[in-house]
């Protein structure tokens, strides 16, 4: 990811490729199948253990699921990297942390009790089983699968747990959906391949111009893929509709962001509103109001923008139902910024937590342990996991650093900085 916006707005698409829908054929790395690392923690009593987070080494040489666990009072424990039996990638260019110029490489669901990640280098997906006794303990469900397309960056799982669907960023661009078979694996869900037209390349080249995150709408009739302008030309947000068989609708409606927005990143569900709250690295943050049609194409009601005054490339973010507010985090400032977004869907700066320069704060989620939010942020550059405790509306505090370089030394796992990507977490259910 480029760390400033004025670089952000210097970068464009490379050479065209040809767009096809078609499915590709699905490839293993074949040397990591299976293969599992032990972190120093996982020697440490799983007695208070109520879930887990869940982050991707996303290695050219073999991509691993890292998972920590999370204990009752919100703190992370390192405990186990499980092979996705694929390979990691980066965007071009090739340098800085964000390889995947995305929110949502790794997915859990704690109604599918699985976890899902892309493989982005070998244009797969991989589905996990997690084990509720211990939700650091994954088994891979099946085989990989063919992502739909090239340079899968993001994943999207519906409600039941039981349908995952890929975005694909690079020159084979768009969605894919899959059904989640517990003892098989995944398996294509028909008419569901559908394209974003882009013209891209593989590995992706970014971050403008490229495919960003895929979500469902709050009541699962809508899939939503964001993708980032290339300025002073706006992005937007594609928008299928899902059938009741799974299968979307043949082509996307595309709304783009209130004037100012520029590159919508991430979405989170704005809940009850039928509206998202996207990241922006032009501006912020925008505000979709799917309330109201589209007027020539432009996001129409209440949407609007949100200027965060110093921020260098706002791209990640997350929902907390204890505090009601949103939490976007900047690669460039190392700063969360909480947001809070009114019955009006009117957005206004809560306030702000450095999280210490340089460290490239990037994937987030929250997660809702008893009657507390915890967050939990990838800082890249730093190595480290920082988890806050959202203890009121303004008033998050640091908890815990979680290091990630010495425990994956002592593992033999290889990590580097700039290939990291993603944030999930699963609680299990009481």
């Amino acid at each position: 990811m480029k760390l400033t916006i004025s670089s952000v707005c210097l970068s464009v698409l490379l050479a065209s490729l040809a767009v096809s829908a078609a499915p590709l054929q699905a490839r293993g790395n074949g040397r990591n199948k299976g293969k599992k690392m032990m972190m120093p923690g996982a020697k440490s009593p799983l007695g208070n253990t109520v879930g887990a987070a869940y982050f991707i080494t996303n290695e050219p040489s073999g991509n691993f699921v890292v998972a920590a666990s999370v204990g009752s009072d919100g703190k992370l424990t390192l405990r186990q990297a499980t092979s996705s039996d694929g390979i990691g990638s980066h965007g071009q260019p090739g340098t800085g942390p964000d390889p995947l110029f995305t929110q949502g490489a790794v997915k859990a669901s704690a109604a599918g009790n699985i976890v899902a990640t892309v493989n982005a280098g070998s244009n797969t997906i991989s589905v996990f089983d997690i084990d509720p006794t211990n939700p650091t303990n994954l088994n891979m469900i099946g085989d990989p699968i063919g992502s739909g397309g090239e340079f899968p960056v993001s994943l999207a799982i519906n409600k039941a747990g039981n349908m995952v669907c890929a975005l694909n960023g690079g020159a084979i661009n768009g969605v894919a959906c899959f059904s989640v078979d517990k003892t098989k694996g995944l398996s294509s869900v028909p008419n569901t391949v559908r394209s974003l037209n882009l013209n891209q390349t593989t590995p992706a080249t970014g971050p403008a111009g490229s495919a960003s995150h895929v979500i469902f709408s709050e009541d699962g009739t809508k899939l939503i893929a964001s993708v980032k302008g290339i300025p002073p030309t706006p992005g937007i947000l594609a928008v299928w509709d899902v059938a009741a068989d799974g299968s979307l609708s043949q082509d996307f409606q595309a709304v783009q962001p209130a004037t100012g927005g520029l590159l919508p990143f991430s979405m989170t569900v704005i809940p009850g509103k039928n509206a998202v709250l996207a990241t922006d690295a032009g501006i912020g943050a925008d505000v979709f109001d799917f309330n109201a049609p589209a007027a020539s194409g432009v996001a129409a009601g209440k949407s609007s923008t949100l200027p965060i005054a110093g921020q260098g490339a706002t791209c990640w973010s997350s929902f907390s139902p204890e505090t009601g507010n949103f939490y976007v985090t900047d690669i460039d400032t190392s700063q969360i910024t909480e947001i809070n977004v009114d019955d009006n869907l009117k957005p206004t700066i809560v306030t702000q937590y450095p999280q210490g320069n340089g460290t490239a704060t990037i994937d987030n989620d929250i997660a809702t342990v008893g009657a507390k939010d915890f967050m939990y942020v990838l800082a890249a550059n730093a190595t480290q996991v920082k988890v806050l405790s959202l203890n009121a509306p303004g008033q998050a505090a640091a908890l815990q650093t979680v290091d990630i370089a010495g425990p994956a030394k002592a593992a033999g796992l290889t990590i580097n900085a700039a290939n990291l990507q993603g944030m999930t977490s699963f609680i299990k259910k009481a």
